[in-house]
């Protein structure tokens, strides 16, 4: 009866979703405290039963109830016990009850640390949320349900995709989630403050530290999966301008843009067109990147035709979420003042100054999303109208994508040494020239350290250099002007240096990789990049829902053995699928990839050899760069929390 208390839950959880959504905005436009106050109560009973029907449906997969066909279609009685319980969110229905889940999350966050917040706002803000799901549980209820039962129930399941099944799949989606999930707090504050007339630095002070948390969960799960794509896909790439991956870059780029807008909205009332807009695109992308990736349209555009329902209910969706939320911002613009506030306000800053610096980044990032969407969409929209098969690569997003980047990362340096209103423009370069100058050689010097000048390495490392110069440079001058560093000054400080470390490691990995595919006999060398690889042979290896041929190479530098290496080839027993299972040496300064490919004739195999220079570097930087924007959310908690 377990799956089946898991259904009711999920009923009793749309009921006080709707009582939280339809209580929140009507308590807070009547005035009236007790409505809100209830709506506030819902929230903790909305996610105390969706709780309940996510571990329902947690422990239907942990027991192997093959009754639940969302349990037979994605698990098997040979699947180790771990990747039983991420199998519950493996699935269409299992991911969108983890977003669920979270959703229920964030919002009780919104209700236990917003008590110094009007009280109609906060009711506005969690009515809204309530609303978004009750549209997502009936998404679940009505076409989507976790909790189907199949009679007779098959003796074993279908297995989890061998894809999935990896240390990668525990933490990926839910951090994902995480950052998808949060942007809706921006995006309830922004329809709570089109529906209050209310848009000023206050509001941005609150809405601040929410998108940062989001942000920051949002850079860690694209990080992690960049990652597990890395070793998991078995050619060493780490990022292929996929659907799936653009999916997430694109709601990563819009909040990119919305932390830099509320900055001037916070500090000198600018730019509330952006930041509201900003606002309910951020998670406008989270929603349609997330119904790209587990409605199944990336596979297929028709399988909205297979699915009608489930597809009519996401386009009803999509089309009541983005196209009302726009619809809202256009009629109530007027009535928050937003157009006349940005008369006013742009008119008090010039070309020169900190706010149009961060305007034409915001500008720039949004033209480089655009690519992005139209190379993702172009393809699905061609496709859904039988007008071709045509297939966007990476050729298109490096030649479009790569040089609007450039310049964002120009300003990236300046930036922080503008002054609001209007800088000393001569002041500023002098400032920065030594920053530029010292950029352009180590953008000329390491290339050639290499043995090889290439371009990809001299702009990845001059425009590194230029932006931890400047940044470090900016710090240590408003150190010694203020006498202090507030932690939102060091978390962005982190941040832009931890992208700069990224942009190192994608410089030089894109210039300098080399690989190499060979075919190996017992005791057969092979050399690359100064490594030298000696194959010992292949043997048969046991798993625990598979077998596997294991490779065993023996690496080897300057004629002393550093490393074993053991590549595998996986044949999983449930689905028989087969997978490639990469060895990796990871290094500070690179890392030696190794793949096993098929058996050759004559006991030979085929392997292929990659050398990774500062790939790590990549992940490295996207680590700091999430410390940066909790330490940057922290000070603006605290700073909210002093002014308040």
């Amino acid at each position: 009866m377990i799956p089946e208390l898991g259904h009711v839950a999920l009923i009793i959880a749309l009921q006080l979703a709707l009582l939280q959504g339809i209580l929140g905005l009507a308590g807070a436009s009547r005035a009236k405290a007790g409505w809100m106050a209830m709506a506030r109560g819902a929230v903790a009973g909305q996610l105390l039963f969706v709780v309940l029907g996510f571990l329902a449906l947690i422990w239907s997969f942990l027991v192997n109830d093959f009754s639940v066909m969302n349990v037979a279609d994605h698990s098997s009685r040979h699947l180790p016990i771990e990747y039983r319980f991420t199998a519950a969110w493996g699935s269409h229905e299992g991911s969108f009850l983890l977003w669920t889940t979270l959703m229920g999350g964030w919002t009780l966050a919104v209700v236990l640390f917003s008590r110094g917040l009007p009280a109609d706002l906060v009711a506005r803000v969690i009515g809204v949320m309530g609303l978004l799901s009750s549209c997502f549980l009936a998404f679940i209820l009505f076409t989507s349900n976790p909790f189907m039962r199949l009679q007779p129930p098959p003796a074993n399941g279908r297995d989890l995709n061998p894809l999935l099944q990896d240390p990668g799949m525990i933490f990926h989606p839910p951090l994902l989630y995480m950052g998808y999930v949060g942007f809706s707090v921006a995006f309830a504050f922004a329809i709570a403050a089109l529906i209050s007339g209310r848009l000023d630095a206050v509001w941005a002070r609150w809405v601040r530290p929410w998108t940062l948390v989001a942000w920051s969960f949002l850079t860690l799960g694209v990080m992690v999966g960049s990652l597990w794509a890395y070793y998991e896909l078995g050619w060493g790439g780490w990022w292929f301008w996929d659907p799936a991956e653009n999916a997430s870059l694109m709601p990563w780029l819009a909040g990119t843009a919305l932390l830099h807008s509320l900055v001037v909205t916070e500090r000198r009332g600018a730019l509330r067109v952006w930041t509201v807009f900003l606002s309910l695109g951020a998670f406008s992308l989270s929603l349609l990147g997330t119904f790209l990736v587990r409605s199944g349209v990336l596979s297929s555009v028709h399988s909205f035709a297979q699915d009608p329902l489930r597809g009519l209910f996401i386009l009803i969706f999509l089309a009541i979420v983005i196209g009302g939320s726009l619809v809202l911002f256009a009629k109530r613009a007027n009535a928050v003042k937003i157009a006349g506030d940005l008369a006013r306000t742009t008119g008090d800053f010039k070309p020169t100054s900190r706010e149009t610096a961060i305007l034409t980044g915001n500008v720039l990032l949004l033209s480089a999303l655009a690519t992005v969407l139209l190379g993702t969409l172009y393809p699905l929209v061609l496709d859904a109208f039988d007008l071709g098969k045509v297939s966007v690569g990476a050729p298109y997003f490096n030649a479009v994508f790569v040089p609007m980047m450039v310049p964002v990362l120009l300003l990236l340096g300046i930036a922080p040494r503008l002054r609001w209103r209007e800088s000393n423009i001569g002041a500023v370069l002098r400032g920065v020239r030594w920053h530029a100058l010292a950029a352009l050689v180590l953008a000329v010097a390491v290339p050639f350290a290499f043995g090889e000048f290439r371009w990809q390495a001299a702009l990845g490392v001059g425009l590194a250099a230029w932006m931890i110069l400047a940044t470090l440079g900016g710090l240590i001058d408003r150190r010694r002007e203020a006498g202090f560093l507030s932690l939102g000054t060091v978390g962005m400080g982190f941040a832009h240096v931890g992208l700069a470390i990224g942009i190192i490691g994608i410089g030089l990995v894109s210039a300098y990789q080399s690989e190499s595919t060979v075919s190996m006999r017992k005791g057969d060398k092979a050399t690359l990049g100064g490594y030298e690889f000696v194959f010992q042979g292949a043997a048969e290896v046991p798993g625990p829902n598979y077998s596997a041929m294991r490779g065993m190479l023996e690496l080897g530098r300057d004629g002393k053995a550093i490393a074993l290496l053991l590549p595998e080839k996986r044949i999983y027993v449930a689905s028989r699928t087969t997978l490639t299972e990469a060895a990796i040496r990871y290094g500070f300064f690179g890392d030696v990839y190794v793949a096993l490919g098929e058996p050759l004739p004559g006991g030979a195999w085929s392997l292929q050899l990659y050398i990774k220079p500062f790939v790590s570097w990549l992940w490295a930087g996207a680590l700091l760069m999430v410390c940066g924007g909790l330490l940057a959310a922290l000070g603006a908690r605290k700073q909210t929390e002093t002014k308040a």
